[in-house]
């Protein structure tokens, strides 16, 4: 038996070796944050493991991919529960500098154990077709009569996923088959585009445009590094054009908090498009790129209150250092950071819980938006009801580990 955790391992390793076949500079930036990783165990061990094992940080992946419909939603769910990945968090892209016709939930593991085995995770949005900042009804009509016609998931996968859910785990031939018809459903398809479609929902967003054609894909893939500033110089000096800042905290004299991250700019890519007079030229797309994040501590509401503020006035190092708690222990003491315990001697030990869930940054896109009412109403409860299943709220899963390790620990 192939257990759940070693499926979503295998999973992970598949879709990463399939995207740098498909995009090149992932590969660079998987081979450069390799190099960053090692540079800093070897210059400083003690922080390089300081949010987990040097082994994790070295397998840690986190992807995204965007769908078209609450069918596709479900499906998903389904698939992903195979891999021991479940729905945490509600993120609404609609807002914002940035907004996009998005609404998005996180596929990952739940508990400390299962994180630890491997803590693959999957930002996964939806379009919000009914929504009329974006659509008007006869786009949408059209829209989501193309999205009903396509099939992304086989019937085959979606019965092994529930076979694995069921039984934490598959056979290793039925896992062979389940890894690899799973990785192909996220394989850049070849099929030529509509180029007139495209074209209109490009108008909308880009976004859009990217779900309205054949089937779904990998949008990035973002591998752990140690130290995003080296890897950002690493990756400019290779000659990779990269987004214009680091997203998150900026470096400041303080504990790494939530995540930072940042990306190569979307690459060009090869695509044919079909014509109106049905013919077939050679184009390209630019919506794909390549993530890298630094993972730090997850923070309480209390902590996410104050970060939230800080971000939104986009504050520098020195206001950082004014006004957000300089250590982790004074971090623990007004309660606005997550910690697990250990008793070593007579003292009690603080180890901060990593942060596992997602910014709602990493997800934006530039659109234009239609000035008109709303059409439709995307919130939580609309999710949980949308997937059959319950949207597990992060702060109570980090509380819940904070919370357990304090039973265990002896007073």
């Amino acid at each position: 038996m192939v257990e759940t955790w070693e499926l979503r391992a295998r999973f992970a390793r598949a879709l990463s070796a399939m995207y740098g076949r498909e995009l090149p500079a992932y590969t660079t930036l998987v081979e450069v944050t390799a190099e960053v990783n090692a540079d800093l165990a070897e210059q400083n061990p003690a922080k390089a493991v300081r949010f987990g094992s040097l082994d994790r940080v070295a397998a840690e992946r986190h992807g995204a991919i965007r769908l078209g419909s609450a069918a596709e939603l479900r499906q998903v769910a389904i698939l992903f529960a195979g891999f021991g990945m479940h729905p945490v968090g509600f993120y609404d892209l609609r807002d914002g500098a940035s907004p996009v016709p998005l609404v998005a939930t996180a596929f990952r593991p739940l508990d400390s154990i299962e994180l630890g085995r491997n803590p693959f995770g999957v930002f996964t949005s939806m379009l919000t077709t009914a929504d009329r900042r974006f659509f008007d009804a006869d786009l949408q009509a059209r829209l989501e009569n193309f999205l009903t016609r396509r099939s992304l998931f086989p019937t085959e996968l979606l019965h092994l996923a529930a076979l694995a859910a069921e039984e934490g785990g598959l056979t290793a031939p039925s896992a062979e088959r389940f890894v690899s018809l799973a990785t192909t459903v996220f394989a850049l398809s070849d099929a030529p585009i509509d180029k007139a479609w495209y074209s209109e929902l490009e108008a909308v967003s880009p976004v859009a445009a990217d779900i309205g054609v054949a089937g779904t894909h990998i949008d990035h893939l973002t591998p752990r590094v140690l130290d995003i500033d080296e890897l950002y110089r690493r990756m400019t000096a290779r000659g990779i054009t990269m987004i214009d800042r680091i997203q998150g905290p900026p470096v400041w004299d303080g504990p790494d908090v939530l995540v930072r991250q940042t990306s190569f700019r979307a690459m060009a890519e090869p695509r044919r498009f079909i014509l109106r007079d049905r013919s077939v030229v050679a184009g390209e797309t630019r919506v794909r790129f390549g993530n890298a994040e630094a993972r730090g501590i997850a923070l309480t509401p209390a902590g996410r209150e104050l970060y939230d503020r800080l971000a939104a006035a986009d504050a520098d190092a020195a206001e950082w250092e004014r006004e957000f708690p300089r250590t982790e222990p004074e971090l623990e003491s007004r309660g606005m950071a997550y910690f697990t315990y250990r008793r070593e001697g007579s003292r009690h030990i603080a180890e901060p819980i990593v942060y596992e869930d997602f910014l709602p940054a990493s997800a934006t896109d530039t659109c234009n938006r239609a000035e008109v009412a709303f059409g439709s109403d995307y919130h939580l409860p609309w999710l949980a009801e949308t997937l059959g299943r319950p949207v597990h709220d992060p702060f109570a899963l980090y509380q819940q580990q904070q919370d357990r390790s304090r039973e265990r620990t002896p007073s």
